[in-house]
């Protein structure tokens, strides 16, 4: 049998006070006694009671939630930074709700327009272009906002980010120092500005080391391509840049099908190919020989993006002006050791 949920009514037949006690001790107003504050507090947590957030958000204008919004809450980097956000949210009494846009722009839209009905409190994003509007909306009507992965240049919403430029510049130096100059770089076909600061990167980074840029060692994989198609598509590319000695990957997802593909292609890390892969991941230190990776910030990034929430909602005007890149870490492994000027023992065969 499904036991009836206890109603502040019941409450306060159980403890033979009014049902106007019974709402000033549990909503923390009035001024009623120490005795019947714990008498009446005890009855309500023996019998679980819950209080009726919509209710209470209609009545307050608060619902102590707060609205997560990201690319994929199953993916290991937006996972832990859900696991930190929910941990100091819940410090400061706020439940969080999850939601996954895929990059999906009517996806997008609607969780905003659903949350925006559920008197969600504040909202930490990944935004995506295409989410322009409403996401200024939310801001115009006065919610707090945080971007988290991602910003919008035009736009002067606070955000909070690893610093993709410099992060890749950096991996791309190390490419150059182990003595790697054929340099590929394969990203996702997304129009989102932390991938073209990582483009960027890599171009400057390349600039700063009088190589030539190549338009052919760039690759741009379909976003949500099948992974048949994706390690075919990969297996082509490498085998079209014979001269390639090394390979950027913008995402871990990459970074996966690339040794995948590798593996599949007979080839060797790093003799036949150096590999860097952006984000780090529990795989790429088992990976023989080490895969060396650009580890994002993550609980920094979280902490910050909470932190600066709930300062917005606590009414700290500077919170509203909170633009912050943070610095990643470079960690080097064996599939950038430096190059060996050996013959080729392989033949690269496009597809």
């Amino acid at each position: 049998m499904i036991k009836k949920k206890i109603s502040i009514k019941d409450i306060a037949q159980l403890t033979n006070t009014s049902i106007t006690t019974v709402s000033f001790v549990l909503n923390g107003k009035g001024r009623i006694s120490k005795e019947i504050t714990k008498k009446i507090m005890d009855v309500a947590r023996e019998n679980g009671y819950e209080p009726n957030r919509m209710a209470i958000g209609l009545r307050t204008g608060m619902s102590k939630v707060i609205g997560l919004i990201v690319e994929s809450i199953g993916g290991p980097f937006f996972g832990e930074m859900a696991k930190v956000i929910e941990e100091e949210a819940e410090k400061a009494g706020y439940r969080i709700i999850y939601c996954s846009t895929n990059n999906n722009l009517q996806k997008g839209r609607d969780v905003i327009k659903m949350l925006s009905q559920q008197l969600v409190d504040g909202y930490i994003i990944t935004p995506f272009n295409g989410l322009e509007k409403e996401i200024q909306s939310l801001v115009d009507d006065g919610k707090p906002v945080i971007l988290i992965d991602g910003y919008f240049p035009d736009l002067g919403i606070p955000h909070v980010l690893v610093d993709n430029y410099n992060s890749t510049f950096n991996a791309i130096n190390c490419f150059i120092q182990s003595g790697y100059r054929n340099i590929g770089f394969v990203t996702a076909d997304l129009d989102l500005i932390q991938l073209h600061d990582r483009m960027s990167g890599y171009k400057a980074a390349l600039k700063a080391n009088d190589i030539k840029e190549d338009k052919k060692k760039i690759f741009k994989l379909p976003f949500n391509t099948d992974k048949a198609e994706a390690v075919k598509a990969l297996k082509t590319f490498i085998g079209q840049q014979k001269q390639m000695d090394a390979i950027f990957f913008t995402t871990n997802y990459l970074g996966t099908l690339g040794l995948q593909t590798i593996k599949d292609m007979g080839l060797s890390i790093p003799d036949d190919l150096a590999v860097i892969s952006f984000d780090d991941n529990e795989i790429f230190s088992l990976y023989p020989p080490g895969i060396t990776t650009v580890q994002q910030p993550t609980y920094e990034i979280a902490k910050s993006a909470i932190d600066v929430l709930l300062a917005q909602m606590n009414g700290q005007s500077g919170a509203f002006e909170v633009k912050l890149q943070i610095p990643s870490r470079l960690i080097e492994r064996g599939s950038t050791s430096p190059k060996k000027i050996i013959t080729p023992s392989f033949k690269r065969k496009a597809g």
